[in-house]
């Protein structure tokens, strides 16, 4: 399906509201049953600290708050470099996810040019490249009959083209869970190297698929204008060190990256970069933890959902730290959302904030599944909702 193409704001010098970070704005940091978020379990420091190894741990103590290498600390980007296959030093640079996106988007991308993007997604994945003034088409998800979603390959055939100059895919996506199959992945690939179009792919959370076996490859692994957007966010619950990477074999891209880069933070913090190495160094023991409390949540939201039938739905998803489930009662789901958090303090977040309308209409929100505290906010939603049916 094809949706906004060529669409532009009234100011075309004024980025559009990010929907999703202005919602947060407003209730993330004051709600205290957050039943949305999508890190997972967040480290303390002495939590990171003592998953230091002695290298790390001199590094730590000897830390000089000096300017950092702009691409990255050597050591990290080595660390980074271990969890693909055919990556070097030079091919990863290192800076806050955020800040990569935007980065990526400018040195990738013209105005007037054709941009495919799953959608809803991010906003920041497709809001960037119609802000530069690129069309932009919509790769929507098909619905199964269990609530789950699929990104349907036949359906990306018929919106890249020759003049496709870039795909940007989330795999594990946010916010349905959905996951491509490696079939899939291939055809994508494919579709991308037939167009000579640039696979830019938000793998921020890869390595958390609830069966290994389906991890796809990374992009950049797997085609030479492959981009790899990953970091310390999601699967690590590092996200308050604001340290990501893409990883890149493409060295005209990467100078452009390195160029924009000396515009914005220029390099990344010092304290940060060290905290992101020992947490990649401690990568199995952090991935482990976090699959472990998916999976629980996972079993506890479906429970909760077969108490609450008549009120809630939940297809878990493939992999990732999110799923997108269904409010039933018919209430807007926005309205549902502000009502809950404004009353009982439970942050979900409405499909409001995507903008994307089959998801309005099935009155969808995000469920976060990375945190420890899941049942203490599911009895609290609970209260919330058998108040709601003494109301009525």
């Amino acid at each position: 399906m094809e949706a906004c193409n060529g669409h532009k704001s009234e100011d075309s010098h004024q980025i559009k509201e990010f929907k999703l970070e202005r919602f947060f704005a407003k209730y993330e940091l004051t709600s205290p049953y957050a039943l949305c978020s999508s890190d997972c379990e967040p480290l303390s420091m002495s939590e990171a600290l003592d998953l230091a190894d002695e290298e790390c741990k001199q590094m730590w103590d000897q830390l000089g708050l000096a300017y950092t290498d702009p691409q990255g600390a050597l050591p990290l980007r080595q660390e980074i470099c271990k969890l693909y296959k055919t990556v070097s030093t030079e091919d990863v640079i290192v800076a806050a996810p955020q800040e990569l996106i935007s980065m990526a988007f400018h040195a990738m991308l013209r105005p007037g040019d054709h941009v495919v993007s799953m959608f809803p997604g991010y906003q920041s994945l497709y809001e960037i490249a119609r802000h530069i003034g690129c069309d932009v088409s919509f790769w929507e998800p098909e619905v199964q009959k269990d609530g789950g979603f699929v990104f349907e390959v036949q359906q990306l055939s018929k919106l890249v083209t020759s003049k496709t100059r870039a795909v940007v895919v989330n795999f594990p996506h946010n916010p349905t869970g959905a996951l491509a199959s490696k079939a899939d992945w291939e055809q994508i690939v494919q579709l991308c190297k037939q167009s000579k179009a640039y696979l830019f792919s938000d793998e921020m959370y890869r390595l958390l698929e609830r069966d290994s076996e389906s991890r796809l490859p990374a992009a950049v692994d797997a085609y030479e204008r492959g981009v790899s957007l990953s970091g310390m966010s999601k699967a690590f619950g590092m996200p308050g060190i604001r340290i990501g990477w893409l990883a890149l074999k493409d060295a005209k891209l990467m100078r452009s990256l390195q160029q924009l880069h000396d515009y914005s933070t220029i390099c990344s913090s010092a304290p940060s970069e060290v905290l992101a190495l020992i947490g990649l160094r401690a990568a199995k023991t952090l991935v482990q933890r976090n699959l472990d409390i998916i999976e629980a949540n996972v079993a506890h939201f479906r429970a909760f959902c077969e108490r609450h039938s008549d009120v809630m739905a939940f297809a878990a998803p493939t992999a990732g730290s999110i799923a997108f489930a269904r409010l039933l009662t018919g209430e807007p789901i926005e309205a549902f959302c502000v009502r809950l958090v404004e009353e009982a303090g439970v942050l979900l977040l409405p499909a409001t904030v995507y903008d994307h309308q089959p998801s309005i209409e099935n009155a969808s929100f995000r469920v976060g599944l990375g945190r420890r505290n899941m049942p203490e906010c599911l009895r609290v939603l609970e209260g919330f909702l058998k108040k709601d049916r003494q109301r009525s």
